[in-house]
């Protein structure tokens, strides 16, 4: 077995590292709304959720060059951010969303995706995601980086409303296969949701 030291390494190598060890990720969709009112959208990998109650998720955003990407940015300036779940039907579109605009540039020019305004916050949501969930900032936590620079910014947000496709609802849980979630690999690869199995949790007697 290959024994390495991450200090030995540089932030590339850490992070080819992870993202081909730290698989599957389901991808996040998120849009914003900056202060002057453009819609942000782009997709990340780097997301789970935090708590049940109340429901919080986490998104984690790289920055470049020390700087916030307009997805924390936006975050911070108006407290909010819709994330959808990526899937089949709409994981190009996603990854359309991930292009380089400069600041203020909203990235509904590119990918074919159109906006449906949320039912709690500003920000819209994307009307062709089967999962909506609309939050609030509670915290933005600068994580990482070098020389007192952070690398990231980790964005937790409060769920206060979820929109659903009703097809995907079922007694209270979304079902999976209708869903078709898709998740990160390394590299430019992707998955998608392949075989289930059930492992009962143990009880301790």
């Amino acid at each position: 077995m290959i024994s390495l030291d991450p200090r030995d390494m540089d932030e590339r190598e850490n992070y080819k590292f992870l993202i081909g060890s730290v698989i599957p990720r389901p991808v996040a969709l998120v849009s914003t709304l900056s202060a002057e009112g453009v819609v942000n959208i782009a997709p990340f990998s780097y997301f789970n959720i935090v708590c049940a109650d109340p429901p919080m998720i986490s998104v984690s955003v790289q920055r470049k060059s020390g700087q916030m990407k307009d997805t924390s940015r936006n975050a911070q300036e108006t407290g909010e951010m819709v994330v959808h779940i990526t899937d089949e039907e709409i994981v190009e579109a996603a990854n359309d969303t991930a292009v380089e605009y400069e600041y203020n540039r909203s990235e509904l020019e590119k990918a074919d995706l159109s906006t449906i305004p949320s039912t709690k916050v500003k920000a819209p949501g994307i009307k062709e995601a089967k999962v909506r969930l609309e939050c609030r900032i509670k915290q933005i936590i600068p994580l990482g980086g070098k020389e007192a620079e952070p690398g990231c910014d980790l964005l937790i947000g409060e769920v206060v409303h979820y929109h659903i496709k009703d097809e995907l609802y079922d007694k209270g849980r979304i079902d999976p296969q209708l869903l078709k979630p898709v998740s990160r690999l390394a590299g430019n690869s992707y998955s998608k949701l392949g075989g289930i199995f059930d492992i009962e949790r143990p009880k301790y007697e």
